[in-house]
């Protein structure tokens, strides 16, 4: 059984940085696409950004390019989001996801799921 565990998140004032990470259990990171996702609250959860299994491929949402970075270690199994420069918008609870080699973004469906971190940004 494949398992995603989220950390990282925390309350930090607009500008600052976080680094989120994901560890992955049960499973070769190497055989999963890696997605983040974000939900804040009373909207839809939306794609902040995907790394491919082999690492080439990279994409980001376009609220948070530029300022986001994901980044994947396969030799530790783990998926990291490094965040800089962030704003209250940015306040969500962070979710990793694991999906298909095949699938681009993860998206329409995640596989397997973390329990996701809160990010929150003061102004």
């Amino acid at each position: 059984q494949v398992q995603l565990v989220e950390s990282g998140g925390g309350l930090v004032p607009a500008g600052d940085s976080l680094r989120l990470s994901c560890v992955v259990s049960g499973g070769a990171l190497s055989n999963y696409n890696m997605g983040w996702f974000r939900q804040a609250p009373g909207k839809d959860p939306e794609f902040v950004a995907f790394k491919s299994g082999s690492g080439g491929i990279t994409d980001y949402a376009e609220a948070v390019k530029g300022r986001f970075t994901i980044s994947r270690d396969n030799a530790k199994n783990t998926v990291y989001l490094q965040m800089n420069s962030l704003k209250p918008e940015d306040t969500a609870v962070y979710y990793c996801g694991a999906c298909p080699l095949w699938l681009y973004r993860c998206l329409p469906k995640v596989d397997y799921w973390g329990q996701g971190t809160q990010v929150t940004i003061s102004s």
